[in-house]
């Protein structure tokens, strides 16, 4: 039957010495779960933060990181309260351990696909699509008339938020850091694209929003980007953090730690109500780990999104396994528009 094949974080660090390959024995059939013999796995940028150990959810070293795989049952499953055969192509979520040739993956965390499906559309529906439909369509109510930011609007959950807010028909301002970013988010459908490199996010919307201000704020990056985009809210506006990007530039030193939370600025239950405003966090792998029924309509949503042809995951790479640093390196470079793939 083989072997299963994984890539260990052995040490926190750069990509080109973090990770070892490992042969192991494939897991046995459990109750509750599903086996998945993989085809390739996908990079997000928590698995970043993971290897440079800046990812307090990440288990000790030496772990196999990663969140979703795509590939096949091994065994007859149920899934949804169906039965399917083994062979089912299917998309998995996994608490950790994606960067394998096989996974276990609880029951709940994974939905069928169909044999036509790209290998790299079909992960970034796992966490980046499922993130931005949990943000988008569950923890928040969108408008037509409403004005949106999404900050790194060309990264996998920008793209996937920009593609279900344009279906809302709402005005969508987003973030980027290239001019080959900027027509990217453009043609994805953002109406107002801002170089954030060269121009004050929060300016530029002052200056075609002026009091009114923007309703909904979707940031991944964290510290200053987050309490900035606070500030731009208008009354009744809601922001959404689904991340801390801005902590990888820093590091786990007490004085970084210190200045990413001071960026964030502190925030008072009264601010809130006098101004009628919303703060929620998203953290999908407490949702999967606390709300695995959550997870799982979320994943069978995002599908019949995708077999309806109303949502289109772009792939920006797809990375022989073999070539895993330089996948990192990619991604953690911020060269990459929408998914990064790695394929076995």
């Amino acid at each position: 039957m083989g072997k299963k094949r994984s890539y260990y974080i052995t040490k926190h660090g750069s990509a080109k010495t973090a990770f070892e390959l490992r042969e192991e024995e494939i897991p046995q059939p459990q109750s509750g779960f599903i086996r998945v013999e993989t085809e390739g796995f996908g990079i997000n940028f928590a698995d970043i933060m993971a290897r440079k150990g800046l990812y307090q959810d990440a288990p000790p070293t030496p772990c196999v990181v990663g969140y979703e795989s795509v590939g096949r049952t091994m065994d007859e499953s149920v899934i949804g309260g169906e039965t399917f055969p083994a062979g089912t192509r299917v998309v998995a979520f996994s608490r950790f351990g994606g960067y394998s040739t096989h996974v276990l993956a609880d029951e709940r965390a994974v939905q069928p696909i169909p044999e036509d499906m790209p290998l790299g559309e079909a992960l970034a529906l796992a966490v980046q699509y499922c993130t931005a439909y949990h943000c988008a369509e569950e923890r928040v109510s969108v408008f037509p008339e409403d004005h949106v930011l999404v900050q790194a609007a060309a990264g996998g959950v920008g793209t996937a938020l920009v593609q279900l807010l344009k279906r809302k028909g709402c005005t969508i301002y987003g973030t980027a850091g290239s001019e080959e970013k900027l027509k990217y988010i453009a043609e994805q459908g953002v109406h107002f694209p801002i170089n954030y490199r060269k121009q004050d996010f929060a300016k530029v919307i002052k200056e075609k929003l002026g009091k009114r201000g923007l309703d909904v704020v979707f940031d991944s990056l964290g510290g200053k980007s987050y309490s900035d985009g606070f500030k731009a809210l208008g009354k009744g506006g809601r922001i959404v953090g689904f991340g801390a990007a801005e902590q990888v530039d820093g590091g786990l030193q007490v004085i970084n730690q210190l200045k990413l939370a001071a960026n964030f600025g502190l925030f008072s239950p009264i601010q809130l109500l006098m101004n009628s405003k919303g703060m929620i966090g998203v953290n999908m792998l407490h949702v999967a780990d606390d709300r695995p029924e959550v997870l799982a309509r979320t994943m069978k949503a995002v599908v019949e999104l995708w077999k309806a042809g109303e949502i289109k995951p772009v792939v920006g790479k797809v990375f022989e396994a073999a070539n895993l640093a330089e996948a990192h390196e990619y991604v953690e470079g911020r060269k990459s528009i929408g998914k990064v793939a790695v394929k076995w």
